[in-house]
Parts: structure tokens; sequence; C-alpha cells
């Protein structure tokens, strides 16, 4: 974990590192569309998830509300990793040693990963997999975003 320490160095030694850290506002303005974001995010994954689990939506079929919902899905996760970043930069040498951080690195990790194979094939292929296997690619989804969430919060308390 140290060989990471001249990373997170220059990351909080940035300009931009340093201008958020330097302003009043920036910051809280910042977090305020990144949890914006985040909320948007999660709730348009749940409402899929809860979909895949045959609990709503169930008239619709699953590839049609999965298209309605990815554009939201992907414009909140580009502002979320976008702010991410910022709020990151401001507090690298922070994130450095948070083991709050790290959970929620490896839960985005993961959860990335998942959403772009097994979730979308879940969504996007109406035959694709047993019933029982979009069930649990729902509650996979959930439970990761969820870690998201736990280690983004738990940032601030560790």
């Amino acid at each position: 974990m140290n060989a990471l320490l001249p990373f997170f160095e220059w990351c909080d030694h940035t300009a931009i590192g340093e201008a958020i850290r330097c302003s009043v506002w920036a910051f809280p303005i910042i977090e305020t569309f990144h949890i914006f974001a985040l909320t948007l995010l999660f709730g348009t994954i749940l409402v899929m998830d809860l979909r895949l689990l045959g609990a709503g939506l169930t008239r619709q079929p699953v590839s049609r509300v999965a298209a309605n919902l990815w554009p939201w899905m992907m414009g909140s996760l580009a502002v979320i990793l976008t702010t991410g970043t910022l709020l990151f930069l401001s507090e690298a040498l922070k994130c450095f040693s948070n083991d709050g951080f790290r959970f929620k690195m490896v839960c985005l990790f993961f959860a990335l990963l998942f959403h772009f194979t097994f979730f979308r094939r879940a969504a996007w292929h109406e035959g694709a997999g047993s019933p029982l296997g979009r069930k649990m690619t729902a509650v996979v989804s959930m439970l990761l975003w969820l870690g998201v969430g736990v280690g983004g919060r738990a940032i601030g308390f560790v």
C-alpha cells in the first residue's frame, strides 16, 4: 500500500486539489452534485433491480425499463465519477489511510465491473439466464452499490 503514497501525494498537490481545498464553497458544492447524482444512480439501479426481481413494473419488458433508465444511469455515473475525482484530489492524503475510502473503492470497482457485465446482460437480453439468475443479479447489484454508499459515508467517520 505504501507504494501508492507518491501517487496520493501527487494528487493532493495538484492545482485542482489545492484550489478546492482553499475555497470555502468548492468542496460543498461539488459534494452536493456528487450526492444528487449518487441518489439518481442508486434510484435508477434500484428500479432496475426491483424489475429484475419481478417486484415492480412487471408489465414492462426488462429491456424497455433498461432502455428508459440507461441514459439516467450513465449520466449520473459520469457526474459521480467526475465529482468524486475532484473530491478525491482535494483530500487525497486523507483518503490514503482511510479504511472507508478503501472499502468504497473496492466496492466501486466491483460494482462497475458487475454493472457493465452481468447486470447489463440481464437488463438488455430478455431471455438471457434463468429467472433465478436475474434475481441473483439484482441482489448482488444492490449489495455492491450499497457497499459503495456505506463506504462513502464511512470516509468521514473512519
